[in-house]
């Protein structure tokens, strides 16, 4: 007897929670541990659950929904800060891999449309997987995080052009009726209902909506316009995931944005699994087994095209050797939205069912190493820096290709003695470098993105091209006759590396460094770092102090303890001992039981309302202790007992519970 829909959803959703768990002991991405779902209930596998229809609608509302949260995440301010990374980065990326396969594919005897849809296909990288491991790496913000996420951004707005494109290689027309001028007009017509839907529709169907303060049904209004767009697109023979975003498009300018995307990630991530789960469900495990050396082979070979061809895009952009390899191995595997590309390919006879298999096989391959193979990129990247290091020209491939005409435009400035060197011009860069303006102390800057030099350098800013992770570029810096060294990197090989080399040249410079978490602060303690900030615990150190001046807390006792985190490597904080106190033998815990700060205030019916503090004598006949008195905008601190209390004065007092509660019928003038 066929399976009912909950029944199917029931049990695929068991087996992900299963096998979810199981990877994320040995931190397996999701996007893999629900392809591996697919593939084990499959029809070629247990057998449990078959494709149809109902799982194949999941996947194709996954796809929607994905293409509709990538368009209200569209920020044009963002996308324009990264726009060479991004535009010409990830344009020279894909058309670079596209060529790469194409000249493969067609030794191997691939058709021409063949060959480029599988271009096409293998040019996309995954974003859920690359952004997953980075961010546990802690790597997102370095050199090579930013530059590859540029370029993943860039593939995955890609996507609706080359969905656009795929019907065209394989000789269809679009499925559009009449003439070219009917295409014109139903295009025109399409850009027209958006740009009003933008300007008048969209806003006011959110601006009724959101007066009701109804959650409900803010959440259906953003699903009817996501669905009703893209059934509008597909009427007129475009695809569905087209429509979806453009009708993400066209909430991201609207001040809903944020609460559209926070009501749809949900259903995003529910119906993305459907689809993950379904492309799983398609490999033919019994395939993968027959040919898995073959297709091995075929994952090695696409990773090396692939990381081919993502390290020569920053390189021609300028960016440091070490920076290309890492950024080339992060894109290196398949991307999801190769899933949704190839099941078109499919549709229209692109692909056969065996090489539809061969993909998903490879695919599924090359997204599985991915987190290995990113962890252990740094090895390979400085076995090659090393072995081209010996040559003029590999030095400046290892500093960037815009390296020496800045370093010669550098070579003017008179030497300098006793300066400061900040290393990155993040937020801690540009912090630590307007400080040092303020204060009148000489400072270099050492930047390893081009475009931010440039930028830089217009504006008069002191600041040097290259990667400090090279002798040659601290030296440049002037780093033997430097007083401080500051590492404002987020990439903790590269800051361990910069300590280490500065120390060999200057034993005598002191080096503030910045870092994550503890287990990078005790490698650059052995290293020879003098200073250094461990991001997660100062943040912890800044919530600490606000939350003991809430209580009251001595300022001296707050410094004391505060030092004392930063003396012992904050370990009061990885684990606080129950008899930590300050000199006063003051406690947190035990000083301030029972007592609690309260805000009443004076209602005019009150028969405090004219009468001086003395009269009242609150800590005699209340057991409070009035702390100071907001009047209007003014605030009296410690008022002296022959200060007139009026209507509408609003009292700190400090007292226990009961008492404050007490006294409040007095404030508000009941008893009278």
């Amino acid at each position: 007897m066929e399976l009912s829909l909950l029944a199917n959803v029931d049990i695929l959703l068991g087996f992900a929670i299963l096998i979810l768990t199981i990877f994320y002991r040995f931190q397996f991405p999701p996007v893999l541990g629900f392809l591996v779902t697919g593939m084990l209930i499959g029809p070629y596998g247990l057998g449990i659950l078959n494709v149809g229809e109902n799982v194949e609608l999941n996947a194709d509302l996954g796809v929607v929904f994905l293409l509709f949260t990538i368009g209200v995440d569209l920020s044009l301010k963002e996308l324009w800060k990264m726009k060479k990374a991004l535009f010409l980065g990830g344009t020279l990326q894909i058309l670079l891999t596209t060529f790469l396969v194409l000249i493969v594919c067609s030794y191997l005897g691939f058709s021409s449309a063949t060959s480029a849809f599988l271009g096409f296909l293998i040019s996309l990288s995954s974003t859920a997987i690359v952004l997953k491991v980075l961010q546990d790496r802690n790597e997102v913000y370095t050199q090579h995080g930013k530059t590859s996420l540029a370029i993943l951004i860039f593939q995955d707005l890609a996507i609706v052009p080359l969905i656009l494109i795929t019907p065209l290689l394989a000789g269809d027309s679009l499925n559009f009726e009449g003439s070219l001028s009917t295409v014109f007009l139903k295009g025109s017509l399409i850009i027209l209902v958006f740009i009003l839907s933008a300007k008048f529709l969209v806003p006011c169907i959110f601006y009724h909506v959101g007066r009701t303060g109804n959650k409900e049904l803010f959440l259906v209004s953003v699903v009817f316009i996501c669905l009703s767009t893209a059934l509008l697109t597909s009427s007129i023979g475009l695809s569905l995931a087209l429509g979806a975003f453009l009708a993400g498009i066209v909430i991201s300018g609207s001040q809903y944005s944020q609460q559209a995307m926070g009501n749809i990630m949900p259903l995003k991530d529910m119906f993305m699994s459907f689809f993950f789960v379904s492309v799983g469900m398609l490999l033919n495990t019994g395939y993968l087994l027959d040919h898995l050396p073959t297709l091995i082979l075929a994952s090695i070979a696409l990773i090396i095209i692939k990381t081919v061809a993502g390290a020569i895009v920053p390189l021609i952009l300028g960016y440091p050797l070490r920076t290309t390899i890492l950024t080339g191995l992060a894109l290196s595997q398949i991307g999801e939205f190769s899933f949704v590309l190839s099941r078109l390919g499919v549709e229209y006879s692109l692909l056969t069912e065996e090489m539809y298999q061969a993909f998903l096989a490879v695919a599924i391959i090359t997204m599985g190493v991915t987190p290995f193979l990113i962890s252990a990129s740094y090895k390979p990247a400085e076995f090659i820096i090393k072995k081209v290091s010996g040559t003029t020209y590999g030095m400046k491939l290892i500093h960037g290709l815009y390296s020496e005409p800045i370093k010669e435009e550098e070579q003017a400035e008179p030497e300098m003695k006793d300066h400061l060197i900040v290393v990155g011009f993040g937020f801690s860069g540009r912090t630590v470098s307007k400080a040092a303006k303020a204060a009148g102390i000489p400072y270099i800057i050492v930047e390893a993105n081009p475009e931010t030099v440039q930028q830089e350098k217009q504006k008069g800013e002191k600041i040097h091209y290259g990667d400090a992770t090279f002798e040659a570029v601290l030296e440049h810096a002037g780093v033997k006759n430097a007083r401080v060294l500051i590492i404002g990197i987020s990439d903790a090989a590269a800051t361990g590396k910069i300590v280490e080399i500065a120390k060999q040249l200057n034993p005598n410079v002191c080096i503030i460094a910045k870092v994550r978490d503890l287990q990078e602060m005790k490698r650059l303690n052995a290293l020879g770092a003098d200073e250094i900030i461990p991001e997660e615990y100062e943040t912890s150190v800044e919530i600490f102090v606000r939350m003991l001046e809430k209580y009251l807390v001595p300022r001296e006792d707050i410094e004391k303890l505060v030092n004392d985190m930063r003396a012992n490597g904050y370990r009061m904080l990885r684990k606080l001992s129950g008899n930590t106190c300050t000199d006063s033998e003051f406690s947190i815990k035990d000083g301030l039981q029972g007592i609690e700060i309260q805000v009443l205030k004076v209602t005019c019916g009150s028969s405090f309302d004219g009468k001086t503090l003395a009269d009242l004598n609150f800590r005699k006949k209340h057991g409070v202790t009035v702390l100071s008195v907001r009047r209007g905008s003014d605030l009296i601190y410690t008022p002296e007992g022959n200060f007139i209390l009026q209507a509408k004065d609003a009292c700190i007092l400090l007292g226990k519970p009961e008492d404050l509660c007490s006294i409040r019928r007095f404030f508000e003038g009941v008893h009278g």
